[in-house]
């Protein structure tokens, strides 16, 4: 073994401690940065936490200290008031300006009294309700006067006192030149049956 190998041999074993001890240094070095990034982020999360803590602690305390609204009563609901409608009474909401219903006077009960003769063989006009019916005009005669009806399947008819019209059994008690007058039979609601006034009135010329 020569110097030459000697002075490396001796320095290759002094380099060995040097290495180890910067090793261990550089190890420490990144313990402690990786510490403080830690504890920085720590302290930022903490510092925003905080912030938006107070946030919201200072909304409630603003909303608390405005001034209650009024709440409005629930309106009040009135009862409904029922109305009785009285066919002897009012005039009939389904029936022209031109027939006009007068007062009935009921037989009084479903036995004996008031009642339509259904033996009779019944006549043209009682085939059409008596809103459907247009008094166009009369005919006066020797032997009495006649009212000119036009009914809904176009033909005039001419009827005089004693004939039917529509078909509640109404008997045509007088003509005039404006309107014929009649008397129907209808049900009393009880069972029985009852008279009421009707009239048939002149039809306007322009209609």
């Amino acid at each position: 073994m020569n110097l030459r190998d000697s002075v490396y041999d001796r320095g290759a074993a002094d380099a060995s401690p040097l290495s180890a001890c910067h090793d261990d240094l550089m190890k420490r070095s990144g313990q402690w940065a990786r510490l403080i990034i830690v504890a920085l982020t720590g302290l930022i999360i903490a510092g925003c936490s905080g912030d938006n803590l107070n946030d919201l602690r200072s909304f409630v305390q603003a909303e608390k200290a405005k001034p209650g609204g009024r709440v409005e009563p629930i309106p009040e609901v009135k009862p409904f008031k029922s109305f009785t409608y009285k066919v002897n009474e009012r005039k009939s909401p389904f029936q022209p300006w031109g027939i006009n219903r007068g007062t009935a006077k009921s037989s009084g009960g479903s036995t004996g009294g008031l009642r339509p003769d259904t033996s009779r063989r019944r006549e043209a006009l009682e085939s059409f309700p008596l809103d459907t019916l247009r008094m166009v005009g009369t005919l006066s005669q020797k032997n009495g006067v006649w009212a000119i009806i036009k009914a809904p399947d176009g033909l005039v008819y001419r009827v005089t006192r004693n004939n039917y019209l529509g078909q509640n059994y109404g008997r045509i008690t007088k003509i005039s030149e404006d309107k014929v007058e009649l008397m129907e039979i209808v049900p009393d609601g009880l069972g029985g049956w009852q008279e009421r006034s009707a009239s048939l009135v002149l039809a306007d010329k322009s209609q």
